[in-house]
């Protein structure tokens, strides 16, 4: 890390979706700079910890944890960790002397974004949701750029510094065949398969719903089969339970793999995360929508752009219900023509496109602060078509 390659640093994660999006970006920087080096920032208690390695991307883990939410007590914890982690985060920066920093929001974000701007590192920052974050909203004070997904989050952001992009999807989430889902995820090529999952941490609610819905589906429990991540909480539980109903499919804590998860399956069941939206509208899923209710409204307000739309059915976790959800899996299961026409309403909200402008937005920084954005940046989009 002490050698003279132009670098970039990605600080983000927590979650997979501040961690995806930041994974999207690093591959495009890669297609157009292969020389570049790629480093990311990121939380030890995050997803990072375990996707990353796997991503083979050097990451530098710093000692930080989230405000919102915690007690008193935790709240001190939590800002004594912070000054550490910063002090720390400044130390490595300095050292590494990136020529960009891009920040894809949540509290693994914050720490390295404002020592990047003591250092006077040029900053970028991508914000996923519809309500921008708490951690986003401060740094966009101190951002060069500010990329978003929706453009009613401009009203959030100074207006000079604004580019609406989308929110980066991997590559392997449009290339990924459902072969290769099949054969990963040990099921049948015969079976209609049904995917659910509530984030990376798994959703009890998601997963207390399905338990209570399998009963009802008993009649298609030759039809039907499930692939379904549970986190670590609830697994064997869930697991039992589709034992103990007959029905086939895979259930696992954790999907490392979701591009192969995502081919091989007709239908979702998800929370309403603005990573796992940019996924399922690049490449078209009928998908049942549970936003999280609590700490933010931006699920709910995401799942209802594609949900007003007919891109996508939501369910509100208060009206979520055995009845409700297993009529929603018949109807989509029984209906190929309203599942095709939900799969093309979804796959005109997608931009697969926004990784390669997030990108040339960074290249740009880096060339020249000063030089004029708009021309530099349709060149970069031209020249990356």
């Amino acid at each position: 890390m002490t050698n003279d390659r132009c670098k970039v640093v990605i600080a983000g994660g927590g979650t997979g979706g501040h961690l995806y999006p930041a994974i999207a970006i690093a591959e495009e920087i890669k297609k157009q700079a292969p020389d570049i080096e790629i480093l990311f920032m990121g939380t030890d208690r995050g997803i990072e910890t375990r996707v990353l390695p796997l991503e083979k991307y050097y990451v530098k883990l710093l000692k930080t944890e989230g405000f919102v939410g915690m007690s008193l007590r935790k709240k001190i914890t939590a800002l004594f960790r912070l000054i550490v982690a910063f002090f720390e985060a400044y130390s490595f920066l300095r050292s590494v002397r990136p020529s960009i920093i891009i920040g894809t929001g949540g509290y693994a974000s914050f720490v390295p974004i404002l020592a990047a701007f003591l250092l006077a590192i040029p900053i970028v920052i991508h914000e996923q949701n519809s309500i921008p974050g708490l951690a986003n909203r401060v740094l966009a004070r101190l951002a060069d750029k500010v990329c978003i997904t929706y453009e009613n989050s401009q009203s959030y952001f100074s207006k000079n510094k604004v580019i609406i992009t989308g929110n980066p999807v991997r590559d392997k989430i449009v290339k990924a065949a459902k072969s290769d889902g099949v054969n990963m995820f040990s099921l049948r090529e015969d079976l209609f398969t049904l995917l659910i999952f509530g984030g990376s941490s798994g959703a009890s609610r998601l997963n207390d719903a399905m338990i209570e819905t399998l009963p009802i589906l008993s009649a298609y429990k030759d039809k039907i089969q499930f692939l379904h991540q549970t986190g670590n909480k609830d697994y064997e539980i869930v697991r039992g339970a589709y034992q103990r109903h007959g029905f086939s499919g895979t259930v696992t804590p954790f999907i490392y793999n979701m591009p192969e998860a995502y081919a091989v399956c007709e239908m979702l069941i998800s929370r309403a995360g603005a990573t796992t939206l940019a996924e399922i509208t690049t490449i078209g899923i009928p998908s049942i929508l549970v936003p999280y209710p609590y700490v933010s409204a931006h699920q709910e307000a995401n799942a209802a752009r594609l949900s007003n739309s007919g891109a996508a059915i939501m369910i509100r976790e208060q009206e979520l219900t055995a009845q409700t959800l297993s009529r929603h899996i018949v109807s989509l299961y029984t209906d190929a023509s309203l599942r095709n026409r939900i799969r093309r309403d979804c796959k005109a909200f997608g931009k697969p496109d926004a990784g390669k402008k997030v990108a040339c937005i960074a290249l740009m920084l880096m060339k020249d602060k000063s030089q004029d954005y708009k021309q530099e940046y349709d060149r970069c989009l031209t020249s990356t078509e």
